[in-house]
């Protein structure tokens, strides 16, 4: 039975959410919160062709999973605009369809090498049958999971790779909030995302951040430092550093996305529709430019090389015409209308309280206040709010477009 409890249950009013969420990471330095993410499972790969068949498929650059420890920082192609060059993460990337249109979003960690794998007591080298064979773990959304694994298998023809389920096996977690983003890469996550009983480095500084059974760790999020950490461990076990007080519902993590403006799934980043430029996949880090060829990459190229991305995904606050914070009925899909115009500015994908997310043509997200409402709902004012984690050249853009306007 899981010790942990939730006794920060999902509170009914928004605000209450963030007031509580707010107060447990900062109270005396107490440090971040923890969610069980019911709503990502886990998919393992394994074989000799794993890195080239995920290589040839996603949109980032996962050939530092196939090269040993000491290299795996030389490899990468082109240093991401969020994180330290030297971070070694999980990688984040996409699989798109032809068309340069998303699909399923994927965190992907890679097991030990043998000459890196320890034995269950961390005393020396496991050695073993089956050494060789390179395993990737891939955290994907599970609403998804059936039809991203039959997609897989379309794409394996003869690679040698397995593709399997082991959702029973492993749970996703995210931690956030507090002052992980301040803290060391090297305290938290030594070598390039490895999973298992670790890498070439000196254990005892990191037991505390990993699985007594296993070896299983947290990483920083791949995407951004303001994120959090993000890590796959053993099913039915409360993972390392959740303290009993900390853990909380899913809703309060994707609270702490809407307002970061961060879409993840295959909902939120609507499959087979999304332009992945205009869900800031490249500022999210999940797409490489320098790698090569991959399903969907030319349209990614193109739009990316012309440099003007006209809509962006947006952090949204709802307000009543007194321009307070107040909980609004939001559907997913609603029109987002300029009220000077007329004219459509975008639509909400994602809908919490009074938070939310939404697709809207620059020109016109910041255009000036009280200017945006939804069709339908006049009475429900719109705030589109500039995220702080944005590069600075899409601030340019914005000013451009502003200008333009």
């Amino acid at each position: 039975m899981r010790r942990i409890k939730h006794l920060l249950q999902f509170p009914k009013s928004i605000p209450s959410i963030r007031r509580a969420l707010h107060h447990q990471t900062g109270r005396n330095n107490g440090g971040p919160m923890a969610s069980l993410l019911k709503s990502r499972s886990v998919v393992r790969f394994s074989g000799p062709d794993t890195i080239k068949f995920l290589h040839g498929l996603l949109t980032n650059d996962v050939r530092k999973f196939g090269e040993p420890a000491g290299n795996r920082e030389k490899v990468s192609t082109s240093p991401t605009p969020n994180l330290p060059y030297e971070s070694a993460s999980p990688v984040y990337a996409a699989l798109l369809t032809p068309q340069g249109r998303f699909l399923y979003d994927l965190f992907l960690y890679s097991s030990p090498k043998p000459e890196e794998k320890f034995d269950r007591f961390g005393s020396g080298p496991r050695s073993g049958p089956g050494d060789a064979v390179v395993e990737v773990f891939a955290d994907v959304d599970v609403s998804v999971l059936d039809e991203l694994l039959q997609t897989l298998k379309k794409y394996r023809l003869r690679s040698k790779v397995e593709i399997e389920n082991v959702a029973e096996d492993f749970s996703c977690w995210q931690r956030f909030g507090g002052n992980l983003s301040e803290k060391s890469s090297s305290i938290e996550e030594p070598e390039a995302a490895s999973v298992g009983w670790g890498g070439a480095i000196d254990r005892t500084g990191m037991s505390a951040s990993q699985g007594s059974d296993v070896g299983w760790q947290w990483f920083k999020d791949p995407r951004l430092d303001c994120l959090g950490s993000r890590g796959i461990f053993r099913s039915g076990k409360t993972p390392p550093l959740v303290e009993a007080d900390k853990e909380t519902a899913e809703e309060n993590y994707l609270l702490w996305r809407l307002e970061m403006g961060v879409a993840e799934g295959s909902i939120e980043i609507p499959k087979g529709e999304a332009m992945p430029l205009e869900y800031n996949l490249v500022g999210l880090n999940a797409i490489s430019f320098d790698k090569g060829c991959y399903v969907g990459q030319e349209l990614i190229a193109r739009t990316h090389h012309r440099g003007v991305i006209r809509k962006r995904l947006l952090p949204l606050r709802f307000l009543d015409n007194a321009g307070k914070e107040a909980e609004q009925k939001v559907a997913p899909g609603s029109e987002v209308i300029d009220t000077e115009s007329g004219k459509k500015a975008g639509k909400v994908t994602t809908a919490l309280g009074c938070r939310g997310m939404g697709v809207l043509r620059l020109e016109q997200a910041f255009k000036g206040s009280g200017t945006l409402t939804l069709e339908g709902q006049e009475d429900v004012r719109v705030e589109a709010i500039r995220p702080q984690w944005w590069p600075a050249e899409w601030f340019q853009e914005l000013h451009q477009h502003t200008a333009a306007a």
